[in-house]
C-alpha cells in the first residue's frame, strides 16, 4: 500500500491533504510578505536569507506534529481494512488480537515482589489495585504495538512528509570519513551522560556504514557540566596536532575529564605533550569551542546530543533501528538527487 499525503483514499470516498501547501501547513511562502519597514516589503525569502535558522526548530516541531498525525492516521486505516478483511469491527479486531492475549494477572508473591522495586510508603492492600491496572496498560499497549507493527510490515507504506533540512557549515569541523554522501553533525558534550548513552550506536552506525557516512562533531559544552569546557577544549588542541579523533575517541571512551587526565590522555595518544599543555592551559582554543556552541544556540538547540543527519534534526538517545531507518532514507535521496543530477 502506497499512501502519498496529497491524496487519501478512504472508502468511496477521498481526503485532500495538501501537506506541502505553506497556507495549510500555517508557514509563509518565499514570496510572502512578512513585514514591511516605511513601505518596504520584506519576504519570507529575505528573512530567511538574513536568518537562516530563526524558524527551524518552529519548522521541525510542526514537522513532527504533522508526522505523528499522519501516523495515527494510518493506524485507524491499517486497522479498518483488517477489520473489513477478517468481517468483524474494529473493536473486535482489537479484543481478538490485541486484549484476549494480555494473560492473567500476575499472583500476590509476583505483586509483592514488583512492590519492593516501587518508591512509595503505602502498604501494598492500599496500592494492589493501581499495580494491577498498571501491569495491565503496560501489556495492552505493547501488544496493540506489536500487532500495528505486524499490520504495517504487512503494507507497503509511504509517508511523503518532507521533512525540514538547515544548512550546517562544516568550516573548521573535525569530519571522519569526508565525501561521503550523507554526514552525521553530532552537537555534544564530553561530560553529557545521553552522549555517552548514544556512542555505541553511533560506533555500530559507523561499522555498518562503513564509506558511505560521514561524522562530524561540534561541542555544545553545558554550564551544568564543569569539565566539559576543558574537555572541548583539549579535543580542539589536540586537531592542531592533527589527532582530533584520536583524542575524541580517547576521551569518550574513558571518560576522563580532570585537567591532569586530559593531559595524561594526550601523552597516551602520542601527542606533543609541551604543545597540547601550552594550548590547554592558555585557552588557545577556547574561542573554537564558543563559536561551536554560539551556532548552537542559533540553531535553537537546548539539550545534547543534538544531531543533524544531511540537515536534518533529531535529538537524544535515539533507537539504533530508528536510525538506521533515517541513513537509509538518506542514502536513497542522495541516490536519487545524484541521478537527477549526474554532473554534480
Amino acid at each position: 500500500m502506497k499512501i502519498h499525503l496529497g491524496l487519501f483514499i478512504v472508502g468511496a470516498g477521498a481526503l485532500l491533504v495538501h501537506a506541502a501547501d505553506d497556507k495549510v501547513a500555517g508557514l509563509a511562502s518565499a514570496n510572502s510578505i512578512v513585514a514591511e519597514v516605511d513601505g518596504q516589503a520584506i519576504t519570507m525569502a529575505e528573512f530567511e536569507r538574513a536568518r537562516p535558522s530563526a524558524l527551524f526548530q518552529a519548522k521541525n516541531a510542526f514537522y513532527d506534529a504533522e508526522k505523528k498525525a499522519v501516523e495515527d492516521y494510518l493506524d485507524d486505516y491499517l486497522l479498518e481494512r483488517q477489520a473489513r478483511k477478517e468481517n468483524v469491527t474494529v473493536e473486535e479486531l482489537l479484543k481478538k488480537h490485541v486484549d484476549n492475549l494480555v494473560g492473567k494477572d500476575p499472583d500476590d508473591s509476583a505483586l509483592a515482589v514488583y512492590y519492593e522495586g516501587l518508591d512509595i510508603n503505602e502498604p501494598l492492600s492500599a496500592v494492589k489495585d493501581k499495580i494491577l491496572e498498571h501491569i495491565r496498560t503496560r501489556r495492552l499497549a505493547k501488544l496493540k504495538t506489536a500487532y500495528m507493527k505486524s499490520l504495517r510490515e504487512q503494507a507497503k507504506i509511504s509517508i511523503e512528509l518532507t521533512a525540514p533540512r538547515t544548512q550546517i557549515s562544516l568550516k573548521d569541523t573535525p569530519v571522519r570519513g569526508a565525501g561521503a554522501k550523507v554526514t552525521l553533525v553530532e552537537y555534544a558534550d564530553y561530560e553529557c551522560p545521553y552522549c555517552q548513552q548514544v556512542q555505541p550506536q553511533l560506533e555500530r552506525l559507523e561499522s555498518e556504514y562503513k564509506g558511505k557516512i560521514a561524522f562530524a562533531y561540534k561541542d555544545m559544552p553545558l554550564p551544568m557540566h564543569t569539565h566539559a569546557q576543558k574537555a572541548a577544549e583539549a579535543a580542539s588542541c589536540a586537531g592542531t596536532q592533527n589527532k582530533y579523533w584520536e583524542y575524541h575517541d580517547a576521551l569518550v571512551k574513558s571518560k576522563d575529564l580532570e585537567v591532569s587526565q586530559l593531559k595524561a590522555t594526550a601523552s597516551k595518544i602520542g601527542l606533543n605533550t609541551s604543545a597540547f599543555n601550552s594550548c590547554l592551559d592558555s585557552g588557545e582554543r577556547a574561542g573554537a569551542v564558543r563559536a561551536s556552541l554560539d551556532e548552537a544556540t542559533k540553531l535553537g538547540l537546548n539539550g545534547t546530543p543534538s544531531f543533524f543527519l544531511n540537515g536534518r534534526f533529531f535529538s537524544g538517545n535515539i533507537a539504533y533501528e530508528q536510525l538506521r531507518q533515517m541513513v537509509d532514507e538518506e542514502l536513497t535521496r542522495a541516490s536519487s538527487l545524484s541521478q537527477e543530477n549526474p554532473g554534480r
